[in-house]
């Protein structure tokens, strides 16, 4: 009190805080809690495949696990409301001869879901509403064209039925999966690729790649049009993401194996925006990115709690908020779409946490007294109708995602059904018959072209077949006609 009055004699003022220390952020109070026992989802045998994969994925509908499967690769998948202990002997997805390694559902049909195995294929499902009675085997596509085990497999944004895959064959590919064709294949990864995300609108796509460089490819131009050598220093693997903004959010290790998170700009890859050092564990962090907020949810393979961090345009760019922490490892985790949200109760995310034996859901919400629509934490997000086309895509056109509100709930449409129109190399035959050397081969694929010769060799060859064989029968026939009028 001495002290305080002697500076008012000298004529000092009090200092007064221009702004407030703590910043200022709607997400700052974001709180995770389990949901209810009989609310998850038991008796599940998640896979022990050693592979860097969430080995989980789930939308508004169904939530699908890859699972452990004699014979083969399969993987489960269950309606949301189908909660509780799951009968050991409900029907699987089976279709693969490996281990499942990567599932997405698409983001254009809650009921279409994309799976690759270490059979060296990828495969698109339909997945009826009605809970399955029986297994499902047949595939509405196979995509073949990885040499060696596909393990990454991821839908284009924005563009129906783009899907991008990645194998161990170290080549990306983007298919349409409407006609099962390869659209694009690009060869620009020396080594293992760990991860692969598109930006908002799919005209980019970034990766991390054993060789230590985080690339970002334009598909349309079949090239590498940035790359930055060890953002991360160690030698464990990497992931990345696009955030909304454009920038890259990466997760990776130090040269001390210290587990370290960073945003950087693809347009200046000299400096990092930030970086940040977490701990010394050994699993590899998956983030989950969610666009409206902003947020990225921090998931680490054998680790017991989820972080989750603000970015924003203020340093330090990158804000930690808090840490969910549980008592069991998570094998994997699934991170729902903000369709599938309830609005109601002021959730912003719900997290899908893989253990041994069995899944449970992790809800995220903001506390807030009212209970009206909070329209600063739910913006318009994206809706399931696709953007644009294939072909517009393929062409040049870049779309952002058609945007819907969720001031009433989201209801997820109806079962679409995809169907596939493959094309037939024969079906571009002429009409009228002639040799080889007049056959116009301008319109087909050069894979075709290759194949067609030996195709036409193998039918004259069939034919040839068919012709002696015709001849043998008659000749048995009239055989049998004499023995039997001998016999009378």
């Amino acid at each position: 009190r001495c002290v305080h009055a002697e500076k008012r004699e000298r004529g000092w003022a009090p200092v007064t805080m221009s702004r407030s220390i703590v910043r200022q952020s709607k997400f700052r109070h974001v709180f995770g809690q389990n949901v209810k026992a009989e609310q998850g989802y038991d008796d599940i045998r998640v896979s022990k495949v050693t592979w860097d994969s969430s080995f989980c994925a789930v939308n508004p509908k169904f939530l699908a696990v890859i699972v452990e499967s004699s014979g083969g690769g399969a993987f489960l998948v269950l309606p949301i409301s189908k909660t509780g202990r799951v009968d050991k002997n409900y029907p699987l997805v089976v279709g693969h001869s490996g281990p499942v390694l990567d599932i997405d559902w698409c983001p254009h049909d809650d009921n279409i879901l994309a799976s690759c195995s270490e059979d060296c294929t990828a495969m698109v499902w339909q997945i009826p509403d009605h809970v399955l009675t029986r297994p499902v085997t047949d595939p509405v596509v196979v995509l073949e064209g990885h040499s060696k085990r596909v393990g990454i497999v991821t839908w284009h944004p924005t563009a129906r039925n783009i899907l991008l895959t990645a194998g161990s064959d170290n080549l990306v590919i983007i298919w349409n999966v409407g006609t099962g064709e390869p659209l694009i294949s690009m060869d620009d990864h020396p080594d293992l690729i760990y991860s692969i995300s598109w930006n908002r609108n799919g005209s980019l796509f970034c990766t991390t790649c054993k060789d230590r460089r985080l690339r970002v490819c334009d598909p349309r131009k079949r090239e590498v049009v940035a790359e930055r050598l060890a953002p991360h220093e160690g030698i464990r693997p990497m992931r990345a993401i696009f955030t909304r903004d454009g920038n890259i959010f990466t997760t990776g290790f130090t040269r001390m194996s210290q587990r370290e998170l960073g945003l950087w700009d693809p347009t200046n890859f000299e400096e990092p925006i930030a970086l940040l050092e977490l701990d010394t564990s050994n699993g590899v962090l998956l983030p989950y990115y969610d666009a409206d907020a902003n947020m990225v949810y921090l998931c680490g393979k054998g680790d017991s709690s989820i972080r989750y961090f603000e970015i924003t345009d203020e340093p330090p760019y990158v804000h930690y908020l808090s840490t969910f922490s549980s008592k069991e490892p998570q094998r994997g985790m699934g991170f729902m779409p903000k369709r599938g949200v309830d609005v109601s109760k002021c959730e912003i995310a719900r997290l899908f946490k893989l253990l041994d034996k069995k899944c449970e859901p992790i809800t995220m919400t903001v506390p807030r007294k009212s209970d009206l629509f909070q329209d600063d934490l739910y913006p318009d997000t994206a809706g399931p109708e696709p953007a644009m086309e294939p072909e517009e895509w393929l062409d040049g056109r870049d779309e952002d995602p058609i945007l819907v509100s969720l001031r009433d709930g989201y209801v997820p449409p109806k079962s679409r059904e995809l169907k596939v129109a493959k094309k037939n190399v024969l079906d571009s035959r002429p009409t009228t018959r002639r040799s080889m050397s007049v056959l116009d081969t301008n319109s087909l694929p050069v894979s075709c072209v290759v194949l067609l010769p030996r195709l036409l060799e193998e039918i004259q060859n069939l034919k040839a077949t068919v012709l002696s064989q015709e001849k043998r029968i008659c000749d048995l026939e009239n055989k049998l006609s004499q023995y039997t009028n001998g016999t009378d």
